[in-house]
């Protein structure tokens, strides 16, 4: 349910850029976000429509999301790998010491404006 957290958070930095550059109207937003942020994206996209009518910048933007795809990192043989189709275990070396090199973020791309 953290979706309308950032919800607000995106709504609030969009208004704070919209300010300070004399933006009257955001017409479109483009995220990125991570394949394993856990982010739901249908719910994220019904908060989107929720809270841009109360907001008169956004009031009509369009919101698009793209995904970031999800890379881990494997310490032992220094590879990376797809984590959705892997998980945690290098698929090369079998090895436990991973971490996640991306797909996990949500990420402001590009704001179009009239």
């Amino acid at each position: 349910m953290h979706e309308m957290g950032i919800i607000l958070h995106l709504a609030k930095s969009l208004e704070e850029t919209a300010r300070e550059q004399d933006i009257s109207k955001i017409l479109r937003v483009t995220l990125q976000v991570g394949e394993v942020s856990s982010i739901m994206t249908d719910y994220f996209t019904d908060c989107w429509n929720y809270f841009r009518r109360r907001h008169p910048v956004l009031e009509t933007a369009e919101l698009t999301l793209e995904t970031i795809p999800a890379v881990t990192f494997c310490s032992a043989c220094e590879r990376t790998y797809p984590t959705v189709q892997y998980g945690r275990e290098c698929p090369y070396c079998h090895s436990g010491e991973t971490w996640l090199l991306r797909g996990n973020e949500c990420v402001i791309k590009e704001i179009e404006v009239e």
